[in-house]
C-alpha cells in the first residue's frame, strides 16, 4: 500500500508541476540598454515578399506561457524572398510538394499532437511568376527543422546557407534534424561564418552584402546553430527575422519562455533560448520601430509584402 501511495504521489506532483509550467511567468528583463540602430546602404530596388506554403494548427498554450488553451493559433510557414542586386535570399523553405511524406520524419510525439495544412510550395509561387527557382542565390535558414526545410527538396542546386553549428546539427542522428538529415546528400551547404563584429548586442555578425541590408547573427538555443536575421529597407523599415526563438508576438512582448512540454519537443538549451529571448526583448523595447517576425505567426506575416501572384 505504502508503494502503491508514493506512486500515486509521484503521479500528482507530476502533473501539478506540468499544470504550473503552463502558466504565465515573466522572465525578468533588467535593464533596458540605448541603441542606435545599425548604419546601413540598402539598393533602392531591394525589397521583401512573403510566400507562405502552409498552416499548422495549434493553441497559445503551447506557445508561450501565460497562454490560452481555447485560444486557437494558426501557425504559418511562411517564407521570406529578400530581393536584392547582389542576389536574391530566401528565408527558410516552408512546406514542400512531399510535406505529406516529410511529416512522417518528426518525432511521434509531434505527429501524435500536430495537425497541418499543406499550401502552395516556394518552388511553384516563383514559377507562376515567371521565374525560376535555380535563380535564386541561396536558401538562409534560421534552423534546420523538419517544417523549415521541406521545401528544399523542390530546390534542388539552390545553395542552402547555416552556420558551421547548424549544418554539424544536420549532420548528427537528432531526430529533430531528422528531415534535414535525409535531404543533406542532394542539398548544396555554403557555410558561412561571423566574421564582421558586433550588431546590437551580439558579439559576433555576418553582413551578407556589405551593405547592412542583410545581417546574420548567431542565435543557438532553439537549435545549436539558430540565426537571427536582420533587414533593413532602402525606406528605413527594419525587421528582425527571429526564426522559432519564439512561436508568437506575445512570447517576445511579455516576454514568456514556451511551456515545458513544448521546450523538451523543439529547444536544445533552454537557458539560450530564455536569455535570447529576454534581449530580443530588449532590443524591441529600445528600437520600438523594428518589427520582430517570428517565423511562425501569422498576424505578423501577413502583414509583410505578398510575392507577385502573377509574371513580373
Amino acid at each position: 500500500m505504502r508503494k502503491v501511495i508514493g506512486v500515486l504521489a509521484v503521479i500528482v506532483l507530476a502533473v501539478a508541476a506540468l499544470a504550473l509550467s503552463f502558466r504565465g511567468a515573466p522572465l525578468a528583463v533588467g535593464e533596458i540598454p540605448e541603441l542606435t540602430p545599425p548604419v546601413a546602404a540598402p539598393p533602392e530596388d531591394m525589397t521583401i515578399a512573403v510566400l507562405p506554403t502552409g498552416t499548422m494548427a495549434s493553441v497559445a498554450a503551447m506557445a508561450y506561457r501565460g497562454g490560452g488553451f481555447r485560444d486557437e493559433r494558426v501557425f504559418g510557414m511562411d517564407p521570406v524572398l529578400i530581393r536584392h542586386p547582389k542576389g536574391d535570399l530566401l528565408i527558410d523553405a516552408g512546406f514542400g510538394s512531399d510535406v505529406d511524406a516529410h511529416f512522417e520524419t518528426t518525432p511521434m510525439l509531434m505527429q501524435l499532437t500536430a495537425s497541418y495544412s499543406a499550401g502552395t510550395p516556394v518552388a511553384e509561387q516563383l514559377r507562376a511568376a515567371g521565374r525560376e527557382p535555380s535563380s535564386l542565390h541561396g536558401i538562409l535558414l534560421t534552423h534546420a527543422h523538419w517544417d523549415h526545410v521541406s521545401g528544399l527538396a523542390d530546390l534542388p542546386g539552390v545553395p542552402v546557407w547555416v552556420s558551421a553549428a547548424e549544418r554539424d546539427f544536420v549532420a548528427s542522428d537528432e531526430p529533430a534534424a531528422g528531415l534535414a538529415h535525409r535531404l543533406a546528400d542532394d542539398v548544396t551547404w555554403r557555410i558561412y561564418d561571423f566574421p564582421d563584429g558586433p550588431y546590437l548586442g551580439f558579439e559576433r555578425s555576418y553582413d551578407v552584402h556589405d551593405d547592412g541590408s542583410v545581417v546574420v547573427v548567431p542565435a543557438g538555443g532553439h537549435t545549436p546553430g539558430s540565426v537571427v536575421v536582420f533587414v533593413t529597407l532602402p525606406d528605413g523599415a527594419r525587421y528582425a527575422f527571429i526564426g522559432d526563438l519564439v512561436w508568437q508576438r506575445e512570447a517576445l512582448a511579455l516576454p514568456a519562455e514556451r511551456p515545458w512540454v513544448s521546450r523538451r519537443m523543439v529547444d536544445v538549451d533552454d537557458q539560450r533560448v530564455r536569455d535570447l529571448v529576454v534581449r530580443l526583448h530588449r532590443i524591441k523595447q529600445a528600437l520600438p520601430g523594428m518589427i520582430f517576425v517570428p517565423a511562425h505567426d501569422r498576424r505578423v506575416t501577413a502583414r509583410l509584402p505578398p510575392f507577385a501572384a502573377g509574371p513580373e
